[in-house]
């Protein structure tokens, strides 16, 4: 089967095409494509970047074509050393492991890592996901960090106008003492981006050690009375919460 490659118009790449159908995201929807599981009018396409036609193209995995697509959007507690993909292969616990028997299909919605814990979302809208994980979107991230010493004054200006990291200079973020003990500080950070371990990265480059990491809030949406290791639905309400942007 031949597949347009240069159209540009309103069609979308295969894998593209995939996570919009409800069967996973951006990247689980690569690894159906390769494997084989995608036809494009009843011819299997095995190439994630072949240009497709959502309108006027048949799309089915295993041979069903999707269903309705029905948003389903989680929010869960994360707790430490719970890691956020489907498998992991040091055999650790993963967020899958706390959804409840047969759950809806759902991924998650950015990531944290294994050892920090907080508000974490699972949703089967690929839409959702991208508006909460691209820095474009500026939804806010809000982490409770405890951090081992104390900062100084010239640490915090440096957070709250940007880190240099090995990937390149961060957006500022917002940071706030709460308390303070003999060994370790508790702060407020907030952050509008979501680089692979930044709030850790950020703190290292001047001078402590992160010891606990807690997300307390995405947009306006907080993590509340949640229990490590549970989950609950959100309605409208909560939706419009957690998509509150920074200004």
């Amino acid at each position: 089967m031949r597949i347009d490659y240069r159209s540009p118009g309103r069609r979308v790449q295969l894998h593209r095409a995939v996570s919009k159908l409800g069967w996973g995201s951006r990247t689980q929807s690569w690894d159906l494509v390769r494997a084989g599981e995608i036809r494009v009018d009843g011819h299997v396409v095995t190439d994630p970047l072949a240009w497709v036609d959502l309108d006027r193209q048949r799309i089915t995995r295993r041979g069903q074509a999707a269903g309705p697509v029905v948003p389903v959007v989680f929010a869960l507690h994360k707790p430490a050393g719970v890691v956020t993909t489907r498998r992991d292969e040091h055999g650790r616990r993963t967020v899958y492991d706390l959804l409840p028997p047969d759950p809806p299909w759902v991924f998650p919605a950015g990531r944290l890592d294994a050892d920090s814990e907080g508000l974490l979302i699972l949703t089967n809208d690929a839409q959702l996901a991208v508006r909460l994980t691209e820095p474009a979107h500026r939804i806010p991230k809000t982490y409770r960090v405890t951090i081992k010493g104390s900062p100084t004054v010239q640490a915090l200006s440096k957070l709250r106008h940007g880190i240099v990291l090995k990937d390149g200079p961060t957006r500022p973020a917002a940071v706030r003492v709460l308390r303070r003990h003999a060994t370790v500080t508790v702060v407020e950070m907030r952050l509008t981006e979501g680089r692979n371990r930044q709030v850790r990265r950020m703190w290292h480059a001047v001078g402590h050690r992160v010891r606990r990491l807690v997300r307390v809030a995405i947009g306006a949406l907080p993590l509340g009375d949640l229990l490590p290791g549970a989950l609950r639905a959100l309605d409208a309400a909560d939706l419009k919460r957690l998509l509150q942007r920074q200004p």
